[in-house]
């Protein structure tokens, strides 16, 4: 999968001197990894330094993270004060946190929560979930929502309790409903771009330094299913 952002091509959703919130696209990495390909990080930095005019090494803060083939807001924190602010609030889940996902078949239940134990296997970079605790298991939980029904697909509205590695795609997979173009977590096929239909939609928090409030959404990207849900 490649990296479709470039410093051109960001998608900024807000910016102020202390923070940064960009919409990631399918392909984007947040932070590097093994596959050396450019993270989002980077890409977010020269952004800066461009707009800014600034010469030197641009300061940005990794805050949180999603999934490579997930799209939707993240925020980096262009302060030190802010990122340790920011941090903390992640950490105390005072943040709250969004999600929609397109999903096929639609679960028996239309609002529903759940609540597994999962198990990472670091090996197929894949998250396991369970009824029960299981050994190194750790308690997941979230909420979701039916949003929409179309003919073969359904919008679901998510809401995260708790942020384990692929929680939302390993929980519905439990529940017998996988997320378009997921073949990692029982998707029939792939999607062409080789992302998969979850979207972070919303993130509200407290901003790290105005200390008001903040509600920052996301727009789906562009294509016919997610643009037949909203």
């Amino acid at each position: 999968m490649k990296t479709h952002s470039t410093p051109d091509n960001l998608d900024v959703l807000y910016e102020d001197n202390h923070i940064i919130a960009i919409n990631k696209r399918a392909g984007d990495i947040v932070q590097g990894d093994q596959t050396g390909d450019l993270p989002l990080s980077e890409i977010v930095k020269k952004y800066l330094a461009i707009k800014y005019n600034k010469p030197g090494a641009v300061f940005l803060g990794v805050v949180h993270r999603l999934d490579r083939p997930t799209t939707g807001v993240i925020i980096f924190a262009r302060t030190s004060k802010a990122l340790t602010r920011l941090n903390k609030a992640f950490a105390e889940k005072t943040t709250q946190k969004t999600y929609w996902a397109i999903v096929s078949p639609t679960p028996q239940k239309h609002q529903d929560q759940l609540i597994h134990y999962l198990k990472r296997n670091s090996k197929q970079n894949k998250s396991y979930a369970h009824s029960k605790e299981v050994p190194e298991s750790k308690k997941a939980s979230l909420s979701y929502y039916l949003l929409k029904k179309l003919d073969n697909f359904s919008l679901l509205e998510i809401e995260l309790h708790t942020g384990r590695h692929h929680q939302i795609r390993a929980q519905l997979n439990k529940i017998g409903c996988s997320i378009k173009g997921d073949l990692k977590y029982g998707a029939k096929r792939s999607n062409p771009n080789g992302g998969i239909h979850l979207h972070a939609r919303k993130l509200a928090f407290t901003h790290p330094v105005k200390k008001e409030p903040l509600n920052i959404i996301a727009p789906t990207p562009k294509d016919p299913v997610w643009d037949a849900c909203v």
